[in-house]
């Protein structure tokens, strides 16, 4: 393959004066600098059919923006946890900015999303872009070795640029994949897959669409990925680069969320948890050109199947992020049980006991996957591919038993209690503050909120994040019990029980 132009990276386009500006001399430090510098971009975003003008002023979207502020202002508060020192700039960076550089950074990594999960009870949506970043060093760093491509310098320079601005890089992976039967290049419409539709002197030409891409519209850069094993025949499918999140042709369609209009209601009860919320959006590429200096893969098909490994294996065990919505949620059923006069029941404590020791349990085999790290030839740590996949599997399974328990706890009031709007009704409201009322000493809009904050994370908006994103995120259940069986090393665990059960080896090949 002939080598492309090299180049510096592009700065984005001059920014209207309202808006903050990103630059080496003046990076993001605050979440307030975060959401002002989400300002002014022209993002062509869709919601209900109609064009989104300014995005982190809806009231549907900003939710989903103050959680990904939190991740800026938990750097500055514990930046032992949140944040690292970077080798590419030498000096310290966003821990979801940085490559990992030793086993304590993969563990920071789970420590830094658990306290993220309870600080705002849904996606905080930047692990993605972490985990491509890893996967990616790795990959670039052997695809260069084997075939003399400039891949790796070209993402060391992307990643110094986003280190030094300290931007928010989404991870695009999931294309819609049309009929799951076929191929990338044997679908009926081509586009139902990324891919190159021209190639020119100066950079390569997208087409297609990404699906449920977290936090998108909150990122500033999107870098796009292969989502499969690829074939010869699919080469203009093995692409992978960063795009500028305003670039001319992307347009962002935005996702339903459940009770997601409940943030159009006004007040802060309903919504459960009104300050946080995450975010997906199906994101349209429209002949998007992207320059040779933010490409660092094209048409290496035999990498695109190591790609999407490496980086299911950082993102599986990032699933420890849902420990912490469930210590959200064990507090929540713990908060509801007290105010309901039954905190001693032996029922109840037994079911908060379960609800722990499953909660527990997922972060304890994604905090296990990442101890057990392992470096890899480009410098840059790998969590253990097995228990990170089991890591995720649990999470397919876990958080379903700890909602239903909380809802068990929480009683039938969780789904018949009257709307805000009522509680706030001279006519009404008497009446709900009298008979809504458990322990005579709980205010009863302090009962109302707490259910209502079950809710939200059991069957409302962040179920989104805690409930179907666990079961489909980083791979559908199926796609874990695939790497699983393929590291269950059962030949090896086979001749450990025959040799303690006194059975002497013998031949295979001549018993077959």
């Amino acid at each position: 393959m002939p080598e492309k132009p090299t180049a510096a990276i592009s700065d984005a386009p001059a920014c209207e004066p309202a808006r903050f500006h990103p630059s080496p001399e003046q990076p993001i430090r605050t979440g307030d600098d975060y959401v002002a510098s989400l300002r002014g971009r022209g993002l062509r975003v869709y919601l209900f059919g109609e064009r989104v003008e300014e995005p982190v002023d809806h009231p549907l979207i900003r939710a989903s923006v103050n959680a990904v502020a939190e991740t800026y202002d938990l750097a500055l508060a514990d930046p032992e946890l949140a944040t690292a020192h970077s080798s590419i700039i030498d000096a310290p960076v966003n821990r979801f900015l940085h490559v990992t550089e030793g086993v304590d950074d993969v563990v920071l990594q789970n420590k830094m999303q658990r306290r993220l999960g309870q600080l705002t009870g849904t996606c905080f949506q930047r692990c993605v872009g972490m985990d491509a970043f890893n996967a990616l060093f790795s990959i670039t760093h052997e695809v260069d070795r084997e075939r003399g491509t400039p891949y790796h310098e070209r993402l060391r320079q992307f990643l110094s640029h986003v280190q030094q601005r300290n931007l928010v890089v989404g991870g695009a992976m999931t294309d819609p994949k049309g009929d799951r039967s076929k191929g990338p290049a044997d679908q009926d419409d081509p586009d139902l897959f990324v891919r190159v539709v021209e190639r020119r002197d100066d950079g390569v030409v997208l087409r297609g669409a990404k699906a449920h891409q977290t936090g998108c519209v909150n990122s500033h850069w999107i870098v796009v990925m292969p989502t499969m094993r690829l074939r010869e025949v699919d080469r203009d499918y093995a692409i992978v680069a960063a795009i500028p999140a305003d670039a001319p042709g992307l347009t962002y369609i935005y996702g339903r969320q459940s009770c997601d209009t409940r943030a159009l209601e006004g007040g802060d009860i309903d919504a459960g948890n009104a300050g946080f919320s995450g975010q997906e959006a199906l994101i349209v590429l429209e002949d998007v050109f992207v320059p040779w200096d933010r490409v660092f893969l094209d048409g290496e098909v035999e990498w695109a199947a190591p790609l999407v490994e490496r980086f299911t294996c950082y993102h599986r065990r990032s699933y420890v992020c849902k420990s912490g919505l469930g210590d959200v949620l064990v507090g929540a059923a713990a908060s509801i049980a007290e105010m309901n006069g039954v905190p001693h029941a032996s029922h109840i404590r037994d079911k908060l006991i379960e609800m722990t020791h499953l909660n527990e349990t997922l972060y304890g085999t994604g905090i296990a996957a990442s101890h057990e790290s392992a470096r890899r030839p480009a410098g840059n740590y790998e969590p253990n591919d097995m228990l990170a996949n089991v890591c995720k599997h649990n999470v397919t399974r876990f958080p379903y038993e700890i909602a239903r328990l909380a809802q068990d706890i929480a009683g039938g009031l969780l789904v018949t209690c009257p709307s805000e709007a009522d509680l706030r009704s001279e006519q009404t409201g008497p009446l709900l503050e009298k008979y809504l009322k458990g322990r005579s000493d709980v205010p009863t809009e302090d009962r109302i909120r707490i259910l209502r904050l079950i809710e939200n994370l059991t069957m409302g908006r962040n179920a989104v994040g805690y409930l179907t994103e666990s079961m489909h995120g980083a791979g559908s259940p199926q796609a874990q019990r695939i790497q699983i069986g393929r590291q269950a090393e059962l030949e090896m665990k086979k001749g450990l029980a025959k040799r303690l059960a006194g059975v002497p080896a013998r031949d295979e090949a001549a018993k077959r």
